[in-house]
């Protein structure tokens, strides 16, 4: 898995899908205030590292979820991958959106599933945890057993960590924020003032550039 991790940010790293701006932060839903954000929607637009993430997700559901009988993408970053993923597995595919339809049949999961299947779940990226879990939530209301969740990466929060626990969802994922910037710093991608911040940042994100 530490070959999957270190792979997956150099690719991340190769097509740029890590955007650093320490002057200008990004805001996330959260509220937070991140110098770093991680565009995980560009792999798809990258065949090899389409293929590379799509195949990765598939061995990482066979070793810890094989039991496994439908696989949900959470709308919108991981519909895609999450289509890979069932391609490769031959395995049902839902979606679960962030809320309910208002319109139309008022669906919030789109797809044919059955009350007691066992979901994977599939994410394109873990921050806080809030969003991702929501889902979660949504398909053990409608009747499934979340067998766990697997995401392309994560930035490891305490936050999220504590969340999953408490929800008593297993998380595994490709990469890390550890990883990164670990590959970030030893490629020369960041630069030691850069590498600076982004550690700091970690430290307490909540009240970063605040």
């Amino acid at each position: 898995m530490d070959d999957v991790s270190r792979e997956v940010a150099d690719h991340l790293m190769q097509i740029k899908a890590i955007k650093l701006q320490p002057a200008n932060p990004f805001t996330w839903a959260s509220g937070w205030k991140s110098p770093i954000y991680c565009d995980n929607r560009k792999t798809l637009s990258f065949p090899e590292v389409r293929k590379f993430i799509a195949d990765s997700f598939a061995n990482r559901v066979r070793d810890l979820f094989s039991d496994a009988t439908v696989v949900a993408g959470v709308a919108t970053g991981a519909i895609a991958h999450g289509v890979l993923v069932a391609e490769r597995l031959g395995l049902p595919f839902i979606y679960v959106r962030s809320s309910s339809k208002g319109h139309g049949l008022g669906n919030q999961i789109e797809g044919a599933y059955s009350a007691g299947d066992k979901a994977v779940v599939i994410e394109d990226l873990i921050s806080t945890g809030g969003s991702s879990l929501s889902a979660v939530e949504a398909l053990r209301k409608a009747g499934c057993e979340v067998v766990g969740m697997a995401a392309i990466f994560t930035y490891g929060f305490d936050k999220a960590v504590k969340a999953f626990e408490k929800a008593d969802c297993k998380l595994t994922t490709l990469s890390d924020y550890d990883t990164l910037t670990r590959e970030a710093a030893a490629s020369g991608y960041i630069g030691e003032e850069e590498l600076e911040t982004l550690e700091n940042w970690r430290v307490d994100p909540s009240s970063w550039g605040v």
